[in-house]
């Protein structure tokens, strides 16, 4: 498979600023020293709890928000790896339509004044499609591989459905024929029985036409279902990155442990053993010393509150930030 993305030591820090005239007194580490790739049509999913660096992310590598540090290289059509992290507001425009996004409220990312035809069309008409003619035809295409009927082109998007507008937002992405797409949640504000038809689509569009997906969620059941990979975040950080039936049956970070504890099991005669954590997550403006994760950490040693862990691989495609992970033996779930 050929390289997508290469994300190496990502940092975003936000500053703190404080007085009258508005001096930097500190900063929210964000995203802190992060590393990743994708493949060509491989999903990727970021997971944690809320304010644990995955959207922020997500949004320093469209390049929405700007980077503080690191690297985001992007292959383009052309085969060139190019630093999407140092390009000037010109160099990002070719870029732009190879590298879309998929928003989690499918209503408030699409503009209540145009129609479907106008909302999909815009891509197109942007990027240099001026032909009426064949910007509806591609229009029309679009709208059919995302399983809605020509006849709602004219509509506005009050009159859809959660799910029919996020097939909406989807055929948006797609109509630039992008080789990334970012899915910020993309299922998280719709009903459960949708959920499913939305992940199945995504899923039948990267087979059909090799699209690489970053895939930011908390809903690890979703997760388990469209990944080839999982990145765990807390704190701006990944604490463990593995293949999914890897993370899920034999997780290697107590942190891991916890948000696979909450996933439900569909057996009665199962009863979920859930380890709930004590506290919030770490303030990334001052997280603790050591292991940031040691204060809410069941198996902490002494040792955790002062020696900061790496990311290290344990096994082949499986990196994990603990000082214990070769000792630990930790509970997962079944990936069946």
């Amino acid at each position: 498979m050929s390289r997508v993305l290469d994300v190496r030591h990502l940092r975003k820090h936000f500053p703190i600023r404080r007085g009258l005239f508005g001096r930097v007194a500190n900063h929210v580490r964000a995203v802190d020293d992060v590393s990743f790739s994708i493949d060509a049509g491989e999903t990727l999913s970021l997971v944690g709890e809320s304010g644990c660096g995955k959207t922020t992310t997500s949004r320093c590598i469209l390049r929405a928000v700007e980077p503080t540090g690191g690297e985001i290289l992007f292959r383009n059509e052309a085969g060139q790896e190019i630093d999407v992290a140092h390009l000037d507001r010109k160099g990002l425009r070719p870029l732009r339509r190879q590298m879309q996004m998929i928003f989690q409220d499918p209503f408030s990312s699409l503009n209540p004044r145009m129609t479907i035809s106008e909302i999909i069309g815009e891509p197109l008409l942007v990027n240099g499609m001026t032909d009426t003619a064949e910007r509806n035809a591609r229009v029309a295409a679009l709208l059919d591989t995302v399983q809605l009927p020509n006849a709602y082109l004219n509509r506005f998007p009050h009159a859809f459905s959660g799910g029919q507008r996020q097939r909406i937002g989807i055929a948006r992405a797609m109509a630039l024929n992008p080789s990334l797409i970012v899915a910020d949640e993309p299922v998280s504000a719709l009903d459960v029985s949708v959920q499913a038809q939305i992940v199945n689509l995504m899923l039948d569009l990267q087979d059909r036409l090799g699209i690489a997906y970053l895939f930011v969620a908390h809903d690890l059941s979703v997760v388990k279902h469209v990944s080839h990979r999982v990145a765990v975040m807390y704190v701006g950080r990944i604490v463990e990155i593995a293949p999914t039936e890897a993370l899920f049956s034999s997780p290697r970070h107590p942190y891991s442990e916890a948000l696979l504890s909450a996933v439900p099991v569909p057996d009665p005669r199962r009863r979920a053993q859930r380890i709930v954590l004590d506290g919030d997550v770490a303030d990334p403006s001052s997280p603790p010393s050591g292991c940031h994760f040691h204060p809410r950490c069941r198996y902490a040693t002494e040792r955790c509150k002062v020696e900061t862990p790496e990311l290290t691989e344990i096994a082949p495609g499986h990196a994990v930030r603990c000082l214990r992970a070769e000792e630990l033996s930790l509970q997962g779930v079944a990936t069946g």
